[in-house]
């Protein structure tokens, strides 16, 4: 972790290593509440970006696990893999997982306030795995803030 603070703004930096998930969506939200310098800020933004290019991050709808098969079944018939694409040296899910995680995107944004992500009750994190076999995802968590001070 980077940590640079001064005048009563700081910023922190650390990576997150994400074990290999089967396709679909998974929610993460709990990984980020538990980072222990967001107790540090009053105000202030944290962005997740994702590492990679073939999975994608959201903030959506946690509260039941439906929603994320309903996201999953959307993206697999907008984007199906047996359309004629001409880039298949990763195999038949590699064309289509790069082009969901364009549509979704590879990064998000939330507010902190008093010490904790600021998302509505129902919002959560999700991490979309488009690959069947996607390996490790490296998440790099930048805040940006006020301390309490």
């Amino acid at each position: 972790m980077t940590a640079r603070s001064g005048k009563g703004c700081c910023w922190y930096q650390t990576e997150i290593i994400l074990p290999p998930k089967g396709k679909g969506v998974h929610k993460i939200t709990n990984i980020l509440t538990e980072l222990s310098f967001l107790r540090d800020i009053q105000i202030g933004v944290c962005n997740i970006s994702l590492k990679n290019t073939s999975a994608s991050l959201s903030i959506n709808e946690c509260w039941g696990d439906d929603v994320g098969a309903d996201m999953d079944t959307f993206l697999n018939t907008v984007v199906p893999e047996d359309a004629p694409y001409l880039h298949t040296i990763e195999g038949p899910d590699g064309m289509t997982a790069h082009i969901k995680a364009s549509l979704i995107g590879s990064s998000v944004t939330i507010p902190i306030t008093d010490g904790k992500l600021n998302m509505n009750t129902w919002q959560g994190v999700w991490l979309l795995e488009h690959r069947y076999h996607g390996g490790p995802r490296t998440l790099i968590v930048t805040v940006q803030g006020c301390t309490k001070d």
